[in-house]
């Protein structure tokens, strides 16, 4: 019997089971369900969720996320079902397409009915606190999703900022698909050469990626293990939140929007950061397409195989009403087609295990130490992030992305490889042991800024002659030289130093391109008008410390040098003549803007929260914070992504610090942290921004996490509806 039939056969099943239920026996659950939750929210709006067991927990977690921001949650299951179209219009078409090319709700619902009883009762419990939510909240109107179902769970089951699905090129996507009533035939002409069209991520494009630090007992005064947690997104990308049970739960941190589980965070003996990874883990294969009697196969060694199809339709809302496309949408062994280059057509293949994809996300929250975490990562679908671990019983680990297939190194995997030949087929995935990681060093330290794994310990990194090449496709950043700057060599960290370690202001992106622009201006001829109109600015930079700060013209100036210097293609090269031409722009520029090029960088850099809009409508006449750190592109490990608007000369952040932790894990454990902005999603709430200055100064709080600390602190204290 086909997987995908003995799929329907056992949801038909569990369905007959479960029997009809009414809306009034379902709402009679939710409510008894809700009468097991507490939960308490402390001065800062953290909401503390307890139950009597993990379901009840998640019910009470999400709920209080619905409260907080139900938007972001809606949005985030459009984008992760296909269905945004529904809420956007046609313009997101294509983007759902890319999405129902790989989340096929038959096929979750299938899955959710294979998997096992203790996550179907979780997905029960998600399901059920949001729709509970609307039951109890009837003024809030969803833009789509008036009803949450269980098996929904399985579309968002990784937590990272950006999935491996959204590698496919949409245009490429687009151009294949169109016209809509028929794929192109196998003979169509539409690239010349095979290469690569997969989105790679710009090192350069904010949010620059996030940063992990860990430090073994042997390097902190109170031999301890401490861990930093601190993610580069969008901003409110995440809910801050405690989920606590009578079953072992006990997880705090940070929650993407609507999932279950604590995405980064800790736990009383256990602490996990995750950093997006430079793994080669999506690739292309060439498949030779070829019609038969009016049927389509493609070419696998000696034999000729039939090509899946299947239709699928995009809902899209218009002025009128909605409208709808379908499209036959065709797969190999390898994956879906996503385009065609030259003769041949082009599948994707990638992790594609929602299920045991779930099941690591949540049960690492429970793990008690290094080896309960390994353990939960053998599943193998943590796919696009790498983890910085710290421990009570001491140990720290830099673990590598554990979604890594086996290829044969005589192919470049950079671009598409032939797919008719079968030695380019992915032969399972690395073990754990044959990954860069890089576990109790004797550095005492591991970290990672997205940069590669090799000097994730310093000196004890794994060695990339190691490795096959496509286990990091990236190198170093100036964020991860600048992490080696403040962790190697110190013996007696502490979380008050560690959180000076992670606001360090030294910015070692400056620290070759300052130097080489002051070369260039001295070595510039005695009669170029360049010596006399930039001497002031060039003895400004020359006296600099490299260190960002409120009051630091020189950052003001150095950052807009390098933005112009970069606009030519590479902020560390150029020549001399154009370094001291992107200068005077620079300096132009604060002069056009700001009336003088002597403004200091807090008048320029700011923080500012509007409303709940995903898209803020940022104002100059409005109230904005200062924020001294930089983008992360110049090596500020305090990374703040801003630029101006229209409408705008300040420069106003969206990305980088979102959410800050530091934890230290001893026979209690302790912990500081901040969350950009405030948790509350409404402009009348106030926990909306409330935080603000603590995130601009890096001055975290005190994390509540024993229950008598949560009561003493204790803001409100309810059961979900009620």
């Amino acid at each position: 019997m086909p997987l995908k039939h003995a799929r329907l056969l056992a949801l038909l099943a569990l369905c007959i089971a479960c029997g009809p239920r009414g809306p009034v026996d379902e709402a009679a659950s939710w409510e008894t369900q809700a009468a097991a939750v507490t939960i308490i929210r402390d001065e800062w709006g953290v909401p503390h969720v307890y139950g009597k067991t993990d379901a009840d927990a998640v019910f009470g977690m999400v709920y209080a996320q619905a409260e907080d921001d139900f938007n972001r949650i809606e949005i985030n299951y459009l984008n992760a079902q296909g269905r945004l179209a529904e809420a956007e219009g046609e313009s997101a078409l294509w983007r759902d397409l890319r999405m129902k090319l790989f989340i096929d709700p038959a096929d979750m619902q299938a899955q959710y009915a294979e998997s096992p009883a203790w996550l179907r009762e979780l997905m029960d419990a998600w399901a059920a606190g949001l729709n509970y939510y609307l039951h109890t909240h009837p003024d809030v109107k969803p833009r789509v999703l008036t009803r949450f179902e269980p098996w929904m769970a399985l579309t968002f089951s990784e937590g990272s900022i950006g999935g491996d699905i959204e590698r496919v090129n949409l245009a490429e996507l687009e151009a294949f698909y169109s016209p809509k009533d028929a794929a192109p035939p196998a003979t169509q002409q539409v690239a010349a050469a095979p290469r690569s069209s997969l989105v790679e991520p710009d090192p350069d494009a904010e949010p620059l990626g996030s940063n992990g630090f860990a430090i073994a007992p042997s390097n902190s005064a109170s031999r301890h293990a401490l861990l930093l947690i601190n993610p580069h997104t969008s901003f409110f990308f995440r809910e801050e939140l405690q989920m606590v049970s009578e079953e072992g739960l006990n997880a705090y941190g940070a929650v993407t929007w609507g999932q279950f589980f604590v995405y980064q965070g800790f736990n009383e003996r256990a602490g996990w950061m995750h950093t997006s990874s430079g793994v080669d883990n999506v690739d292309e294969f060439l498949e030779t397409v070829v019609e038969q009697d009016g049927e389509r196969f493609y070419r696998y060694g000696e034999e000729l195989r039939p090509l899946t199809a299947r239709q699928i339709s995009v809902p899209y809302r218009t002025e009128s009403g909605m409208a709808e496309r379908t499209f036959t949408i065709y797969r190999t062994h390898h994956g879906p087609i996503v385009r065609s280059t030259g003769n041949r057509w082009v599948a994707v293949a990638l992790m594609e295990e929602p299920m045991k994809a779930l099941i690591q996300s949540y049960s690492r929250t429970k793990a008690k130490g290094l080896e309960d975490y390994v353990a939960a990562m053998q599943t193998h679908t943590n796919s696009s992030n790498n983890t910085v671990f710290a421990d009570a019983r001491g140990n720290i680990a830099y673990l590598h992305s554990n979604f890594i297939p086996i290829r044969d190194t005589r192919f470049d995997y950079q671009q598409p490889v032939d797919g008719s030949d079968p030695a380019t087929d992915w032969r399972g995935v690395h073990r754990f042991e044959d990954s860069p990681n890089a576990v109790n060093p004797k550095s005492g330290f591991v970290q990672n800024t997205n940069n590669h794994p090799f000097s994730a310990a310093g000196p004890d990194s794994p060695k990339r002659e190691d490795f096959p090449p496509y286990v990091q496709q990236g190198g170093e950043n100036a964020r991860g030289l600048h992490a080696l700057r403040v962790l190697e060599g110190k013996r007696d960290f502490t979380l008050q130093s560690l959180i000076e370690a992670a606001y360090d202001s030294y910015l070692t992106g400056f620290a070759e391109a300052i130097p080489a622009l002051v070369s260039a201006w001295e070595t510039a001829p005695a009669t170029s008008p360049a010596r006399t109109a930039l001497a002031e600015q060039i003895q400004l930079l020359r006296d600099w410390d490299l260190r960002w700060a409120v009051d630091s013209v020189a950052t003001s100036l150095a950052v807009f040098y390098g933005e112009e210097l970069r606009s030519l293609g590479d902020a560390q090269k150029g020549t001399p003549d154009e370094k001291l031409q992107a200068l005077a722009a620079a300096s132009a520029k604060l002069e056009q803007d700001f009336g003088s090029w002597r403004t200091p960088w807090g008048e320029i850099n700011r923080f500012q929260r509007v409303n709940g809009d995903l898209v803020q409508p940022f104002d100059d006449a409005a109230p904005s914070t200062p924020v001294a750190f930089v983008s992360g592109q110049w090596g500020s490990l305090a990374s703040f992504g801003a630029k101006p608007y229209p409408g705008t000369k300040r420069w106003y952040g969206t990305s980088g610090n979102s959410f800050v932790a530091v934890v230290e894990f001893g026979e209690r454990v302790q912990a500081r942290a901040v969350t950009a902005g405030g948790l509350n999603s409404r402009p009348d709430s106030k926990h909306f921004n409330d935080q603000a200055q603590r995130y601009a100064a890096g001055d975290l709080r005190d994390v509540h996490y024993y229950r008598e600390d949560v009561e003493k602190h204790a803001e409100r204290t309810y059961q979900p509806g009620r």
